[in-house]
């Protein structure tokens, strides 16, 4: 049950209402330390953790153990440090944001948690659940796809739209999604992290279904890079689904066609000028995974 020390003010109630609210990227975190700021200590409640439930737009799928075990120890000594914000449901809780330290105190056999509770839309919820883990860069790009899509369907957003919100280009946003044309026991290996995103993209270009569980055994099992994979992609016997067409024209137009290969190939902004080839990355993370699809190791 509930321990309630004092009830919240409907003026705060409406402030944290999804109507005033427009997230993207950028101001998730704002959202977050607003709602943990205007929070005084008596607000916070103490609740059965076998009373909350998962948020059902949760993307992340996949929890590592060995991280989560290191939280629960954390957990175990120190206690949990941030409440974490649930919503009312019809039994019990729903999780809107700190489903790891739930998971990490069940591990660290706590039976209640401190909570903030905060009646949001079902609309925000999906929102906040994407971004935040977004922005703390642990999902896998099959569980990035998964909400992509989940938000394009129940928000009724453009891809375009969506781009902007989460701060990525539309191609990212496009090549994401394409990776859910992968065979579902080849996205759980991605999931797993088996095989990588760039692995994945060049898989989900290939149009038999039994040729992508191949390679994607192959991949695992002779431990092949991105660029291997790639090559032996290159085959003509395999099918594509999507094809690409050259041209050859003067040399200022082969540097654009050379910038469209590249720009599909890492994901990311190119350009060709002066004998020189700049690919722009948007952060650390996006930096790394362009380096992996290089195969270039630190």
């Amino acid at each position: 049950m509930e321990t309630k020390k004092k009830a919240l003010g409907r003026g705060l109630e409406q402030l944290f209402n999804s109507e005033n609210l427009d997230l993207d990227i950028n101001n998730i975190q704002k959202l977050e330390s607003r709602i943990y700021e205007s929070t005084n200590k008596e607000d916070v409640v103490e609740i059965n953790i076998d009373e909350l439930r998962a948020n059902p737009y949760q993307p992340r799928k996949v929890f590592k153990d060995e991280a989560l075990q290191e939280l629960a120890a954390s957990i175990k000594e120190h206690g949990v440090f941030q409440p974490i914000i649930v919503k009312k449901s019809i039994k019990g809780y729903e999780i809107i944001a700190g489903e790891r330290r739930v998971r990490a105190s069940k591990l660290a056999g706590l039976e209640k948690i401190p909570a903030i509770v905060r009646n949001l839309s079902d609309e925000l919820m999906m929102e906040i659940a994407l971004l935040e883990n977004l922005q703390r860069e642990n999902l896998s790009c099959i569980e990035e796809a998964n909400a992509y899509k989940s938000m394009l369907t129940t928000l009724g957003l453009t891809q375009e739209a969506l781009a902007i919100k989460v701060g990525k280009s539309r191609s990212h946003v496009t090549n994401m999604l394409g990776l859910l044309r992968l065979p579902q026991s080849v996205q759980d290996l991605v999931n797993k992290g088996d095989l990588s995103m760039g692995h994945a993209r060049v898989l989900s270009k290939i149009e038999d279904n039994d040729k992508i569980i191949e390679l994607a055994n192959k991949i695992i099992n002779e431990k092949l890079a991105v660029r291997d994979i790639e090559q032996i992609s290159d085959d003509k016997e395999i099918k594509k689904k999507i094809k690409i067409t050259r041209h050859s024209s003067n040399d200022q137009e082969n540097y654009k066609y050379v910038e469209n290969l590249l720009r599909e190939k890492y994901d990311s902004k190119v350009k060709i000028k002066d004998k020189k080839i700049e690919i722009s990355f948007t952060s650390t993370a996006d930096l790394n995974r362009i380096l992996e699809i290089m195969d270039i190791k630190g």
